[in-house]
């Protein structure tokens, strides 16, 4: 039996609630089997990010060319990128191997409100690797950063998506979740915009989220699924893994994978 291949390229957290160890957690989780290109290396607990250590880009380019020349790839996922020599070194990774099946995970910050990213790499994310994207998944502030504006209704989230579609992302999601009331996702392919909305789950603040749904979308792609279903599969995945959150450490919440 062949698994389904999925590459998580994205920073490490040492905390393991997100980043390469919450991805890979996840896609096991799912059935998947995970494989990692590492861009980073941080230092964190459940209070925030205490350093960040660079992976050349060298290095980056190294690991993609031996689990994807030897292994191969179904889907693929990118988070945190750090530069814009590393998120270029993706994006022609990417290109290099014609990987179809890429969600693009705009990660700029950590939880703490850390810059997760230097220089140029909104540009690179917006002329590079956002055209690569089957579906570019970024948050509130993320896509308010990218699309160079504020984001405070759902009429404002629809503009963002399809300002990154203009940018030639196939799909977007653009999660809600940083407004006020229940939690109101968008998925918009470009002619029709799907809503995903969901109570609320009132838990002390949580870490990884946005890497473990993307984790998730990217398994079900690799698995066959078409964007939608995977977005629908991921959203109940997220909500029963945060109902079943840990409550370990002394600071933001870390959410369990154990549930099922």
């Amino acid at each position: 039996m062949k698994p389904a291949r999925v590459l998580t390229i994205a920073g490490s957290d040492s905390s393991g609630g997100a980043g390469i160890q919450a991805d890979l957690k996840t896609i096991t989780v799912l059935g998947g089997m995970g494989m990692s290109v590492v861009t980073a290396l941080t230092a964190q607990n459940t209070h925030g990010v205490l350093g960040i250590y660079e992976v050349p880009p060298s290095f980056v380019e190294m690991q993609f060319d031996a689990v994807v020349g030897d292994i191969g790839v179904d889907a693929a996922k990118t988070g945190m990128l750090m530069t814009t020599e590393i998120a270029k070194t993706v994006a022609r990774k990417i290109r290099q191997y014609d990987i179809d099946k890429v969600v693009v995970d705009p990660v700029m910050t950590a939880k703490g409100g850390t810059a997760l990213f230097s220089g140029e790499v909104r540009e690179v994310l917006l002329g590079e690797l956002v055209p690569l994207a089957l579906l570019v998944t970024p948050n509130i502030p993320e896509a308010e950063g990218m699309a160079g504006m504020e984001i405070h209704t759902v009429q404002e989230m629809m503009k963002a998506a399809e300002f990154l579609v203009r940018c030639g992302a196939r799909n977007v999601l653009l999660k809600g979740g940083h407004l006020t009331g229940d939690a109101v996702d968008i998925l918009y392919d470009g002619e029709r915009f799907h809503t995903f909305s969901a109570e609320r789950i009132r838990t002390k603040e949580i870490h990884g989220t946005g890497c473990i749904l993307s984790a998730a979308i990217a398994t079900a792609l690799a698995q066959g699924k078409s964007v939608f279903e995977a977005v629908r599969e991921a959203k109940l995945y997220i909500t029963e893994a945060i109902k079943s959150m840990y409550d370990v450490g002394t600071g933001y919440g870390l959410i369990s994978h154990k549930f099922r």
